[in-house]
């Protein structure tokens, strides 16, 4: 049976000197770096997408990612990024460091990263890439909250459905001024967000080409250390269209109805509150 020091050798070409164990395992290599392994088999596809992800989002002068040292269908080995404290001058760079890796851009609005699947995921539930019409609020409603609509309303976990339908028909007037594709994290909430050394760093991407707000609402959501110094440092470099504090709810009806397909109609409720508060925005 092999080892996770054997999966790390065959996939990197490089020598294991010792195991440090953990979950996801830890490596270190001889040349003394530390690497993770991470194993993607309940989630068919993950893999491909996180390391076309993590490739795709490490942009110059963006947030910094760990490196992918390799990968098969299976199983992804990265540099390990050491933990640290946030402190909101961090905050600030990263904010700075977000605006840079948005304004990278995307081809279109769900456009995977190079080398990615159609069919990715977020956590543990499909997430599908891909255009669909021609504006993001179009693209948001048929690939972001109806699919997670029916989903949830299917498993049970969700019986008003009308509020949903109300916010996805007035879309077009609820998303303010038109914006160019974003280059997203995708999936960019607290733990998602690594402070280490001087810097932030990203790492589980669930990227995909979409409205720069949604990584920004995301953080509001789950609760960053900072997150007004982290504002403050990307409107330094990328100021946000007049009314984007009204537009959160909005674009955080794709995490929330992502978590009550996951764990159930605990979140269904903050779901249905933030339809709510979109349409009244």
């Amino acid at each position: 049976m092999s080892t996770a020091g054997d999966v790390v050798e065959r996939l990197t070409g490089a020598t294991v000197r010792r195991e440090r164990g953990g979950s996801p395992p830890r490596c270190e290599l001889d040349d003394g770096r530390v690497v993770v392994l991470k194993n993607g088999a309940s989630d068919p596809g993950s893999v491909p997408a996180e390391a076309a992800g993590l490739a795709w989002i490490a942009v110059p002068g963006g947030p910094p990612v760990p490196e992918v040292l390799g990968a098969d269908d299976e199983w992804l080995v990265t540099t390990l990024v050491e933990p640290g404290h946030p402190s909101r001058e961090h905050g600030a760079e990263l904010g700075r460091r977000l605006a840079v890796l948005h304004d990278a851009g995307a081809d279109g609005f769900g456009t995977a990263p190079p080398g990615g699947p159609e069919f990715a995921w977020i956590g543990h539930t499909r997430m599908r890439n891909g255009t669909t019409g021609s504006s993001w609020p179009e693209w948001y409603a048929a690939r972001r909250v109806e699919p997670y609509v029916r989903a949830a309303h299917d498993a049970g976990v969700l019986d008003d459905t009308a509020v949903f339908e109300q916010a996805c028909a007035r879309l077009p007037e609820l998303a303010g001024p038109p914006e160019p594709p974003a280059r997203l994290h995708g999936d960019l909430w607290s733990g998602n967000v690594l402070w280490s050394g001087p810097e932030a760093w990203l790492i589980d991407p669930a990227a995909h080409g979409g409205h720069r707000e949604t990584d920004l609402a995301m953080l509001d959501l789950f609760g960053l250390p900072h997150l007004d110094a982290v504002l403050g440092g990307y409107q330094e470099i990328s100021p946000l269209a007049d009314g984007w504090p009204a537009r959160v709810p909005l674009h955080q009806l794709f995490p929330l109805l992502v978590h009550t397909v996951l764990f159930g109609s605990g979140y269904a409720g903050q779901a249905l509150t933030a339809a709510r508060s979109a349409l009244r925005a």
